[in-house]
């Protein structure tokens, strides 16, 4: 009689005729992907996604593709309608799909564009389960959490496999185990592995090993709970990776090893570190890399050439790290200002352009509920550079507007995204071009001057979110400006959307005449996507969102920029690069 597995690995197609049932794509062949899935223990929030991504990195450097997907527990359909406060910033990739800043965390390290296929709901897995049952798919069955809805998880981790010719997919599930919304998950990852077959998928738990000062030493009890939890769930974890503010001790490991059943050498110390772009050498001193290749039994897949020019190139930029010669501060203004994750990709951005030209960039969290054109001076006090970073709603605009102002005024290097491009505009009406009462529609829509809009054929989209200009779009450079300098003189260049207001068209031609130049526009359409400001050092502003692309070997243009001219504004003394001969040198 054929082994159980080989015939879960046969059925595609639903029977009543048999307890079996595990959706397979058309041209899925068993055993040509490996998975790891990384699942965490004791608290959220602890690093999946970036010791996952790690690892991954490491993966793509010996030569093998790598796919990576975000499984999340909430019932949304994707992360579009959440508060920052609650969850992070809202990463958006190229084809529009709204997300969890981790997929961010794997397109920095990973240097992919990633889709909408890498990342899952629990609310898109219900919904696709419902809408198949709706149409007959299952025949009559009564569907079932075990075996429907699991089934659907394994069959998109499949399709993903199969659609990205993957040798390796890393599933992150969020959350902890133990989270009720995540226990489908798990037992997907746990039926995935039996159907698959030995050697298939290894299992990464992340914990947290405990360090009460009051105490003087590291606990490891709350970790071997979690991982006794997850054990409960049949799942035997591969590698332990245990988070600490320190190195953990070996004997913290040598508990968790004999406690989990993992060879002490897979019980890694995951401690804080100065930059996460360290941690893969982390990963690669503690050879989990080859342990995980070992694991997989594909170890006959790897480029050791590839790995020894792409790991080259990737100590070229973290040995730099820690050895800035200069400093600056940039302060970003903001509302979510007390939830650091809100700003992940821009401070990720700064990082990145800031290694690249040996500088230490400090960041000043300016909250603008109270700032005004009196007060605005005394918090910029100390500032090298602003951000004015995308939001949604009233609060602070006119705080956001007093910071524009000033940097406009006082040649501060600006760089304002989305909504510091709508604010800049508005400034810029009220201030120079005399229309005193200048403003957003969504700001106040009675406003005598909207010179911030929504166009009228979006208003006819209907639907909360409906009307959004949302992923990657072109945007059309006009010549000779700072902008087609900063991206290398290109005519065309692509940056991701999410914003719903546009400058109404009738104003145009008033603004530009008063100085203010619209450099960048979608194509064949009047909607302006960046401005300048002519007799300024570096006052720029876009409607996309330019951090999310912005990657550690390819720093983004505008905010290297930004960087350039905060620091020849600190080292006026000094002849440093203006922002267009330092985007040049390293963009």
């Amino acid at each position: 009689m054929a082994d159980s597995r080989d015939l879960l690995a046969k059925v595609s197609d639903v029977s009543t005729e048999t307890e079996y049932f595990s959706p397979i794509p058309n041209g899925y062949k068993k055993g040509k992907c490996r998975y790891v899935i990384v699942m965490g223990t004791v608290m959220s929030g602890l690093g999946k996604g970036i010791f996952s991504s790690c690892l991954a990195k490491l993966m793509i450097d010996k030569g093998l593709k790598v796919a990576p997907i975000k499984l999340e527990g909430y019932l949304n359909i994707d992360s579009g309608t959440l508060n920052p406060f609650r969850h992070g910033e809202v990463f958006v990739l190229d084809d529009g799909m709204e997300c969890d800043m981790d997929l961010g965390t794997y397109e920095r390290m990973l240097n992919l564009d990633l889709s909408g296929a890498n990342f899952a709901t629990s609310g898109q897995i219900y919904s696709s389960v419902l809408n198949k049952e709706r149409h007959g798919d299952y025949l009559g069955r009564d569907v079932q959490m075990i075996p429907h809805v699991t089934g659907e998880v394994k069959l998109k981790l499949r399709k993903l496999a199969m659609d990205t010719d993957a040798d390796i997919v890393f599933v992150e599930i969020g959350g902890t185990v133990g989270d009720l919304e995540n226990a489908f998950y798990i037992e997907a990852m746990r039926e995935m592995a039996y159907e698959e077959g030995p050697g298939s998928c290894s299992f990464v738990a992340l914990t947290y090993i405990l360090e009460p000062k009051t105490l003087g030493e590291q606990k490891s009890k709350a970790a071997q709970l979690g991982i006794k939890q997850l054990m409960q769930t049949g799942i035997q974890p591969d590698i332990i990776a245990c988070r600490c503010e320190n190195p953990v001790s070996e004997q913290a490991r040598q508990k968790i090893s004999v406690f989990s059943n993992v060879p002490f050498e897979r019980v890694f110390s995951m401690h804080d570190s100065a930059s996460i772009y360290t941690i893969p050498a982390m990963l690669r001193e503690g050879g989990l890399d080859f342990e995980v290749l070992r694991m997989l039994k594909i170890e006959d897949r790897i480029n050791l050439r590839k790995e020894r020019t792409e790991w080259a190139k990737w100590c070229d930029f973290t040995d730099k790290i820690g050895k800035e010669k200069y400093d600056i501060t940039i302060g970003i203004t903001g509302k979510y200002t007390s939830v650091r994750d809100s700003y992940a990709s821009i401070l990720n951005a700064l990082e990145h352009s800031g290694i690249a030209l040996g500088c230490k960039v400090d960041v000043k969290w300016i909250e603008t509920t109270d700032l005004t054109d009196d007060n605005v001076a005394a918090h910029l006090d100390g500032v090298d550079g602003i951000i004015v970073p995308g939001g949604f709603g009233t609060r602070g605009t006119e705080g956001k507007i007093a910071c524009i102002k000033y940097a406009r005024q006082n040649k501060v290097p600006y760089l304002g995204l989305c909504l510091g491009f709508q604010m800049a505009v508005v400034e810029f009406a009220r201030s120079v071009v005399g229309l005193k009462n200048a403003n957003s529609s969504e700001i106040d829509q009675k406003c005598e001057h909207a010179v911030i809009d929504i166009l009228p054929e979006q208003k006819k989209i209907e639907g909360l979110g409906g009307n959004m200009r949302l992923g990657g779009r072109d945007i059309e450079i006009k010549k000779g400006t700072q902008a087609y300098k900063l991206f290398g003189k290109k005519d065309s260049v692509r940056k991701r959307f999410r914003h719903r207001y546009e400058v109404d068209p009738k104003y145009i031609d008033q603004i530009e005449k008063e100085g203010m130049i619209f450099s960048g526009k979608a194509p064949d359409q009047p909607i302006m996507q960046v401005l300048e400001i002519g007799d300024h050092p570096f006052f720029i502003a876009t409607q996309s969102h330019p951090e999310l692309t912005s990657r550690p070997l390819a720093p983004e243009p505008m905010f290297t920029g930004l960087v350039a001219e905060a620091m020849r504004k600190r080292n006026p003394e000094e002849n440093l690069p203006d922002a267009i001969t330092a985007a040049k040198k390293v963009c």
